[in-house]
């Protein structure tokens, strides 16, 4: 029985390339990942997320939330997360081009779902702290709680969580239930 020993890696272009049919595919480290739309919870978690996130980042100056449909590029991979806070463009072009010189995220969200756990859970959380972004959080339905990573530490809170970006004057701090 033959085994195969070498898996196939995707380039951008090709991802470019395969059709607008609803899913969403992101490329990491060659790795080529197709997720289907999401479902109403993942949504409504994310709308009450952004809910208490934008006012805080708007008042903070941290930037902008950005949601999915806005891309995350770094060294050949890129995702498509489901949150991100991050500075406007400095030199928008209009252009894909500008994904690849877009600031990297200081805050970047995906909530899991039974398609998407294995990569954020593993590939998108190695692939995101190495790009940079300061901190991770992962939202998990089942459990109701959040997961939230750094360069120097993994937490997973279920009662409240408090984000202390670099720029801000103050921290943010929520009860974990609001966005259940």
């Amino acid at each position: 029985m033959a085994v195969a020993t070498r898996v196939r890696k995707w380039t951008l272009v090709e991802v470019h390339r395969l059709p607008d049919d609803g899913n969403k595919y992101e490329l990491v480290r060659g790795e080529l990942f197709v997720t289907p739309p999401p479902g109403d919870e993942h949504e409504t978690i994310l709308a009450k997320l952004s809910a208490i996130l934008t006012p805080y980042v708007r008042q903070h100056e941290l930037g902008l939330v950005y949601h999915p449909k806005s891309v995350m590029r770094f060294k050949g991979s890129e995702v498509e997360p489901d949150l991100m806070v991050r500075k406007p463009h400095p030199k928008r072009r209009g252009s894909d081009r500008d994904w690849n010189t877009a600031p990297i995220p200081e805050l970047v969200v995906e909530v899991l779902s039974d398609h998407t756990r294995r990569r954020d859970l593993n590939q998108k959380k190695s692939f995101y702290m190495d790009a940079g972004v300061a901190e991770y959080w992962i939202v998990d339905p089942d459990e109701r709680s959040m997961t939230v990573v750094t360069k120097q530490a993994t937490s997973v809170e279920r009662e409240r969580l408090t984000w202390s970006p670099r720029a801000a004057k103050e921290p943010l701090t929520f009860a974990i239930a609001e966005i259940f």
